[in-house]
């Protein structure tokens, strides 16, 4: 038997590992925001309103993060690389049976229920696989691998335009089914790692697989509270933003510039925040309450950039109304699970970000219907991104019941290195006074 190692690589096979977790999400959620731009076609071929298409994304994306714990439980029982490797094989054929569709229940079928299954099998088990290899450098991996829903968003927007203006919205389905099917090589590449944190046995009982004791836990509790409410408004952008730009008298090919500036915006920031959190001057939930705040101020100033004068206006005001959501939405993505080892530690991880997507479904189903709604009501997206930015204030305000997430003074003592079991507290910042004539510091208090 191979030994266990002392804890994560931090290296080695573990970058492989994250180039693999790039390739899922932009596979995954990387197409479920570019997909906006064919909701146009969807609605006029089947003569339906804003709002019934966009369940088409609403149930995608509440299917792959509510049966998320599934996929965290396969993955406990079977290991993660076989689940991801099906999970590619059933988003493919999700896209596939849609490009045939003859209604609007055809692809709430397809790419709601089959392709969204698929995506629940893949992104947990990934973004787990890639926690568990990194340590020091955990939030920099993570967030790499999360850049892959950036720079899938800032290729597909244009190329699914082209596709949809040149072979209609079937021909871009069906290209989308062949693409989506590269899940599975990604899934191969998931190498098993046994840590010394991991459970000494199998869960007994599937409530056990889908690890729901962790709701005993204060701090994940209002971790995932918190993020219900930001999921409402979080995935408004992925649905709503192309249809926005359109409302606002861009053209098609703006409308896709606008996608792609949040998505540079979305790409840079995942890998500076990912490396300004490893330092470890600002404890993660401070950050993830900071940053979750800034998302929602980016959706109220996307929801407010004025009318553009004609279709041949680059809209200058909603690209930088939309690189700044994408900044501050970049910035979050990575902390949301990064901050899990040090909640519940490394051997629940998967688990964990299981449920935490699953708690993220119930805002992932109410709000893009809610979006639709309004625009439909008002008839523009405006009030949408209003509402939906709220929600997401709402819940950064809820993240600063996490330890750590308000700044204190008291006086202050190096922690000592916890047990893996117990998960990875960052170290506490110190500050060093300086007695006059005495050449070495001493501790005082921290803030």
């Amino acid at each position: 038997m191979t030994p266990k190692p002392t804890g994560p690589p931090d290296g080695g096979w573990g970058w492989v590992v994250a180039a693999a977790g790039f390739a899922v999400n932009g596979l995954s959620y990387g197409v479920l925001r570019s997909l906006g731009l064919a909701f146009p076609d969807f609605a006029e071929y089947f003569d339906r309103n804003a709002q019934e298409t966009a369940w088409v994304s609403a149930l995608a994306l509440a299917v792959q993060q509510a049966a998320s714990p599934v996929g965290s439980a396969l993955s406990t029982r079977w290991g993660a690389r076989p689940v991801v490797m099906v999970g590619g094989v059933l988003t493919s054929l999700g896209f596939v049976f849609s490009a045939f569709a003859h209604s609007l229940l055809h692809l709430y079928l397809g790419l709601g229920v089959l392709a969204g299954s698929g995506w629940a099998l893949v992104f947990a088990p990934a973004l787990g696989t890639v926690s568990r290899y990194f340590s020091r450098r955990r939030v920099l991996a993570v967030g790499l691998a999360l850049t892959g829903n950036g720079a899938s968003s800032l290729l597909l927007a244009p190329a699914l335009q082209l596709l949809l203006d040149n072979f209609g919205w079937r021909g871009a389905l069906l290209f989308l089914g062949a693409v989506t099917l590269h899940l599975t090589p990604c899934g191969a590449l998931l190498r098993p790692l046994a840590l010394p944190g991991d459970p000494l046995a199998l869960p007994r009982s599937p409530l056990a697989a889908l690890g729901l004791g962790l709701f005993r836990h204060r701090a994940f509790l209002v971790l995932t509270l918190g993020t219900a409410l930001v999921g409402v408004g979080y995935f408004i952008p992925y649905v709503h933003l192309a249809p926005h730009a359109l409302d606002r008298g861009l053209g098609g090919y703006g409308a896709a510039l606008v996608v792609a500036a949040a998505a540079v915006g979305d790409i840079g920031a995942r890998l500076l925040c990912g490396w300004l959190a490893d330092q470890g001057w600002v404890p993660l939930p401070r950050l993830l309450t900071i940053f979750g705040a800034l998302t929602g101020l980016g959706l109220l100033a996307v929801g407010l950039v004025p009318v553009v004068g004609n279709e041949d206006s680059w809209g200058g005001p909603l690209l930088a109304a939309a690189g700044v959501y994408g900044l501050s939405a970049g910035s979050y993505a990575p902390l949301i699970f990064c901050v899990l080892p040090e909640l519940v530690g490394i051997g629940n991880v998967v688990q964990a970000t299981g449920l935490v997507m699953m708690l993220l479904s119930l805002g992932g189903l109410l709000g893009p219907p809610l979006s639709g709604f309004l625009r439909d009501e008002t008839g523009d997206f405006t009030a949408s991104f209003l509402t939906c930015g709220s929600f997401v204030l709402s819940g950064s305000f809820i993240y600063l019941g996490l330890p750590k997430a308000l700044p204190s003074c008291r006086p202050a003592s190096r922690p000592g290195t916890p047990p893996p079991e117990m998960g990875e507290l960052l170290p506490v910042p110190q500050v060093a006074l300086l007695s006059p004539g005495e050449p070495h510091s001493t501790l005082d208090t921290t803030c």
